[in-house]
């Protein structure tokens, strides 16, 4: 990949393993970009990558729920953000459940690219955009819908 990155990764307490698990499986990608983590993820992970001998920018925030999830949704709302993996677990309630779906919702309105799981994030992380120098996402468009001009 042509530039480096600043990505987001977010796990919940449940989905910890499998984000060490995924971050350690892509560490040769994922060492060449800046990482972003919620403080606990972040440090797990950072402990993973230090036992493999491998050398990578992480940058911890506060844990979710001492506002971890609200730091970067204000970093994906700064433009700081290129991409966003957030292994939620959906099998537990969360008692911030409101910082989550904002920092949803703020992916979604800034047009950054979210994986909420391992294969969304393979697919994301591999795609060929990314090197595109040409290549600009268009900004999503919020209009009114009008029925009849799609009417037959």
């Amino acid at each position: 990949m042509k530039r480096q990155l600043k990505i987001a990764l977010v796990a919940h307490d449940h989905r910890k393993a499998d984000m060490v698990d995924w971050a350690v499986y892509n560490a040769e990608m994922l060492s060449a970009h800046k990482l972003i983590c919620t403080g606990t993820t972040g440090g797990l992970i950072h402990e993973a990558f230090e036992r493999q001998g491998i050398k990578a920018d992480i940058t911890c925030m506060n844990s979710g729920p001492l506002g971890g999830d609200a730091e970067i949704a204000a970093m994906v709302v700064n433009h700081q953000i290129d991409l966003a993996v957030f292994l939620i677990d959906d099998l537990s309630a969360q008692p911030h459940e409101a910082d989550i779906q904002m920092l949803l919702r703020q992916c979604r309105i800034h047009n950054v690219p979210i994986a909420c799981n391992r294969y969304s994030a393979d697919l994301m992380i591999t795609s060929s955009l990314w090197d595109h120098d040409n290549y600009v996402p268009t900004k999503p468009r919020y209009i009114k819908f009008e029925r009849k001009q799609y009417s037959g």
